[in-house]
């Protein structure tokens, strides 16, 4: 059977993992290997985001003949936690596709990002975004993995407490539901970029723990498997919070435009 290419649509999920040792200099936001990601480096990608993309009140400000904003648009702006792990996983596949000689299976354009977070295609976090959507389509996946019982069972429950799955569905009615093509896949991809990840030795600061990058969400942003990026906390399967009840699959097999799911 021949790999599968991963490529990622989904918005970047937040939070990090534990510095170790000494790999904790101050003003340093991760590390992969001996690259350092520092926090000015974050903030000037927050600062980019705000200047490219006023709020409705900042553009109903500015200068007449600047199109206005329109309904339903405002921007999703990246926190630090998004800049951040964007910034980890880009060095992580850069480095493992030139080690491994890996090609991108598809460009993802800017315009393609900016079209599902309501940015500017001309900011940096957009261009950074579509950089490791290209990046990703190159990385192999394996077959798909069938759950454990575990992950069943944390994926069910982790859905009960947002209120995506009813309190009065049991596990077995629930699992048999989710568990699927497209919840095997992921797993699939999970285990792919998890692997990458611990190979290039990433660390990240405790400020942004934990960082789970999106392979498989329930509708909207909310991540049903993710890749702990850094040291992983746990080996739970979703981190949802708002009741949306079907998956939406991250991993198509070919670039799409990325969505909020």
């Amino acid at each position: 059977m021949r790999a599968r290419r991963l490529v990622a649509v989904a918005s970047v999920a937040v939070g990090l993992v534990a510095l170790a040792g000494c790999r904790s200099e101050p003003g340093v936001a991760a590390y992969v290997g001996d690259h350092r990601i520092t926090e000015d480096a974050v903030t000037a990608v927050i600062e980019d985001a705000r200047s490219k993309n006023p709020t409705p009140t900042e553009v109903a400000e500015t200068l007449p003949g600047q199109e206005p904003q329109l309904p339903g648009q405002e921007p999703q702006l990246p926190g630090r936690s998004q800049v951040v792990s964007t910034l980890v996983l880009t060095e992580v596949c850069e480095r493992i596709s030139a080690a491994e000689g890996y090609q991108s299976q598809g460009q993802v354009e800017p315009a393609q990002v900016a079209q599902g977070v309501g940015l500017n295609p001309e900011t940096e976090y957009v261009r950074q975004v579509a950089e490791l959507y290209t990046c990703l389509s190159g990385i192999p996946v394996g077959a798909p993995v069938a759950p454990t019982e575990q992950e069943l069972i944390d994926l069910v429950a982790a859905g009960k407490r947002a209120g995506a799955v009813p309190a009065d569905v049991t596990v077995e009615q629930a699992a048999s539901q989710l568990d699927g093509d497209q919840l095997r896949q992921a797993l699939a991809s999970r285990d792919s970029l998890s692997g990458a990840v611990e190979a290039y030795d990433v660390t990240v600061n405790p400020r942004y723990r934990p960082l789970v990058f999106p392979v498989l969400s329930f509708t909207g942003q909310n991540i049903a498997v993710g890749v702990p990026l850094g040291e992983p906390a746990s080996d739970t399967v979703t981190d949802i919070s708002t009741p949306k009840p079907q998956l939406t699959p991250t991993e198509p097999t070919e670039p799409t435009e990325p969505t909020d799911g």
